[in-house]
């Protein structure tokens, strides 16, 4: 069969992302669609996730390894993934609606905003294309549940940013930047009333405690004070993000 191209490489890598280790193999239905799209075998694009499993130093470093098969295409498309997250992920995103894989309304720009111009009309396009690459990601991550209440709701879960995307570009699309969080803890977490310790465990800042006490927050976030978080099978929320998280976005110990 013909070498993979760009395109497929980018579609099998976006997935790749959002397929929890235990799904990974012919029978997983996304894999299945992706295949039958890119005119490859099921098993081929298991395969192909699972090489890049093997180039994911992240999870290396969790010892889960991947097949030892992957090929210089593969090492070349992943490095440069690496290298430009936001970039990539908007084109692995395009590549996934060149496929038919995610199905875009027509005129959808046009329904959302009204750009002035083309190029902002693309400058806008790559932007909601990194966006739903991550909260994809992220909910896929969590198997679509708070990591904190365990709210399955889809509207009242949020894909939460620990680093604000108004503050880190590098980091705007990494899955590793991400939480599964219930709307209200959303928020909070956004404005630093709480955050994660490095054990992953929820904290209350001291601008929160100003308003205990009260019932209603006592109910709804003390009782989860101290308690893990749950964490996701993959892209492990990175510790140094979450250390800047508490540190520099206005969480008060």
């Amino acid at each position: 069969m013909a070498n993979w191209t760009r395109d497929q490489l980018l579609a099998a890598l976006n997935l790749y992302y959002q397929t929890p280790f235990g799904k990974q193999h012919k029978t997983y239905p996304p894999i299945i669609r992706l295949a039958d799209q890119i005119q490859r075998t099921p098993s081929a694009v298991a395969m192909k996730l699972s090489n890049f499993t093997s180039l994911d130093s992240a999870e290396a470093a969790r010892g889960i390894a991947g097949l030892s098969g992957a090929s210089n295409a593969d090492r070349a498309i992943w490095k440069e993934f690496e290298g430009n997250t936001n970039e990539l992920a908007s084109e692995s995103e395009e590549a996934l609606e060149t496929f038919g894989i995610i199905q875009i309304p027509k005129n959808a720009n046009e329904a959302q905003e009204s750009p002035s111009g083309p190029t902002e009309v693309i400058a806008l396009t790559k932007v909601r294309r990194q966006q739903r690459f991550f909260r994809r990601a992220v909910l896929s991550s969590y198997g679509n549940r708070c990591c904190i209440t365990g709210n399955p709701i889809p509207e009242l879960i949020r894909a939460s940013h620990i680093v604000p995307w108004a503050e880190s570009e590098e980091h705007r699309t990494n899955p590793r930047n991400g939480l599964c969080l219930a709307a209200t803890f959303d928020a909070a977490f956004d404005r630093g009333l709480i955050s994660i310790d490095d054990e992953f465990r929820v904290i209350l800042s001291s601008r929160f405690r100003e308003f205990l006490p009260n019932s209603e927050l006592e109910r709804t976030f003390c009782e989860s004070e101290g308690k893990a978080i749950e964490l996701p099978a993959k892209n492990l929320p990175d510790a140094a993000l979450l250390t800047m998280h508490r540190t520099s976005f206005g969480f008060q110990i």
